[in-house]
């Protein structure tokens, strides 16, 4: 009877003991090459020729910040939609941008973004967001809405002009 008991977990010990073995057997291997040439650096110690340092410039700009995430992108819409709640309009802002950046092909930040840059008064950007909105997703149920709201800030932005 006890050995059915232990009879289910010796394949599992056995397992973790050949995996456990095989990494170990596998580090040892990597430091004891030899050859007659001589170490070469790791890739991050290698000098970098100018055009690989500005070839991809998005990386240098913002390391911890993927280009595109659509995970974060739904995380900032979240956190967006909260401050707008709260009232903190720039946070707001800043946050829908955030996701905009993380998922660019991704109509909904650019309408929440509108949002809030309208409440902000900033009627020139939300009228850019609004259309940004409109060309992603160009048979959003709520379009005609949308349109309705650009062509009332283009007639608010003309009177301001003209004062």
């Amino acid at each position: 009877m006890t050995g059915m008991r232990f009879g289910r977990a010796t394949p599992i010990f056995a397992a973790v003991f050949l995996l456990l073995a095989a990494r170990s057997m596998h580090a040892q291997d990597s430091p004891q090459e030899s050859s007659s040439k001589p170490a070469s650096p790791p890739n991050d110690m290698k000098p970098k020729s100018p055009a690989k340092r500005t070839k991809d410039s998005a990386t240098q700009n913002a390391p911890d910040q993927p280009a595109w995430d659509p995970l974060r992108a739904e995380k900032d819409l979240e956190v967006g939609q909260y401050y707008m709640k709260k009232g903190d309009l720039d946070a707001a802002i800043d946050r829908f941008q955030d996701a905009t950046a993380a998922k660019p092909g991704y109509a909904i930040p650019f309408r929440y973004l509108a949002e809030a840059q309208e409440k902000k008064g900033l009627k020139k950007q939300a009228i850019k967001s609004y259309q940004r909105y409109l060309d992603l997703y160009p048979h959003a149920e709520d379009g005609d809405k949308v349109r309705k709201k650009i062509d009332k800030l283009y007639k608010e932005v003309g009177k301001e002009k003209k004062l």
